[in-house]
């Protein structure tokens, strides 16, 4: 661990001797992020504002013990590594305060630096361990539900048009005039599009989730040149316009980039205002050595202010536009965590909407 990294780890020291407090300031301050107390409330009360990573006691306090203290500590902030200072050799309480879960460690008083030093350093990488299994785990429980939110909705929107479809068949089999015939073609054609869409979608989250990120040299003209082909196809009365500067190579993974161009343009393109005499979508691109920041601006139908926190949910639809499929732009969120992105949404519903991403350049790859 560089100094830089130890300088982040935040230890809170709690002993009713001040100059002790201050030795240990004094030997620590340039290592880490230290915060004293006199009081075993003062301790409690820093611990309320702060996100302790160390909590050191001593164990000899007038009012509460060490280990006392720690249990308090452990009913209201069980994620701080605790460390009991002790001049005096109480091994009964020591070992039940260690059987107890209360304390980590504990160090005789007066203590060696360079001990203290490795038990903090280890505590600490102790509190690191957990808290990143913590996030695991809770980001394990949210992808789980949306999985499960993922499979129920898709077998209902893929049972959807094969039902329309098969009501479709049975009104063709009641009705026998020839004439008729490609008005019910036209729907069932419409009915297998939009399970071909849903498919296309259900692999880009598959390969989306799974696939690991494979650096490349990215050229925003032609990437952006390959989405608007696509998109014209849909809406060829769309007016396009880009403006990319990038005078140096982005790296990042290519097929997720594609993934989040090809979702807000395709979502910029489908809802467009049906009186508008003038669609038009606007893309921008300017790379740096740090990051590449992209725009996609539209004049379409716009987000409901209620709405812009929603978006990005699986399978949210808004209540005004329930013909999209609610996966987009969560397909978007997902790749762009991958890609340690950030985006902003800007929308005025009626007027269209604008969105900025962030996308970190990545070290061009070496042959």
């Amino acid at each position: 661990m560089s100094n830089s990294d130890e300088s982040n780890i935040k230890v809170l020291y709690v002993d009713d001797e001040l100059n002790n407090l201050l030795s240990f300031q004094a030997a620590f301050r340039r290592r880490f992020d230290i915060y004293i107390a006199t009081t075993a409330t003062e301790g409690l009360e820093i611990l309320e504002n702060t996100s302790i990573s160390v909590i050191i006691a001593d164990q000899r306090m007038p009012k509460i013990t060490g280990v006392e203290f720690f249990n308090t500590v452990l009913q209201k902030f069980p994620d701080p590594i605790r460390i009991l200072l002790t001049g005096y050799s109480d091994i009964n309480a020591l070992a039940d305060a260690i059987n107890k879960g209360e304390i980590f460690r504990y160090i005789k008083k007066p203590w060696d630096q360079n001990e203290l030093l490795n038990t903090i350093l280890n505590a600490h990488e102790i509190y690191d361990t957990r808290s990143q299994l913590k996030f695991k785990m809770e980001e394990l429980e949210r992808v789980n539900n949306e999985l499960n939110r993922f499979v129920y909705s898709t077998s209902h929107d893929l049972r959807s048009p094969l039902a329309n479809i098969m009501g479709i068949l049975k009104m063709a089999k009641i009705d026998s005039k020839p004439e008729t015939a490609p008005t019910y073609f036209s729907m069932i054609e419409g009915c297998v599009k939009k399970m071909d869409v849903f498919i296309h979608k259900i692999i880009e989250y598959y390969k989306g989730i799974r696939l690991e990120n494979e650096i490349e040299e990215v050229t925003f003209s032609q990437l952006f040149a390959d989405s608007i082909e696509m998109s014209h196809m849909v809406n060829p009365k769309i007016r396009f316009t880009t403006n990319v500067h990038q005078q140096i190579p982005f790296c990042c993974d290519a097929f997720r980039l594609s993934l989040i161009i090809n979702n807000l343009v395709s979502n910029a393109v489908k809802y467009q205002r049906v009186d508008e005499e003038n669609p038009s979508v606007q893309l921008f691109a300017e790379v740096n050595e740090k990051e590449a920041k992209i725009q996609i601006i539209d004049n379409g139908v716009g987000i409901i202010e209620d709405h812009l926190t929603k978006i990005f949910d699986i399978f949210f639809r808004s209540s005004d536009f329930k013909n999209g499929l609610g996966i987009g732009l969560y397909i978007v969120k997902e790749a762009l965590n991958r890609l340690k992105g950030k985006i902003e949404v800007q929308s005025t519903f009626g007027k269209g909407s604008h969105f900025t991403l962030t996308i970190p350049n990545q070290p061009v790859p070496v042959n």
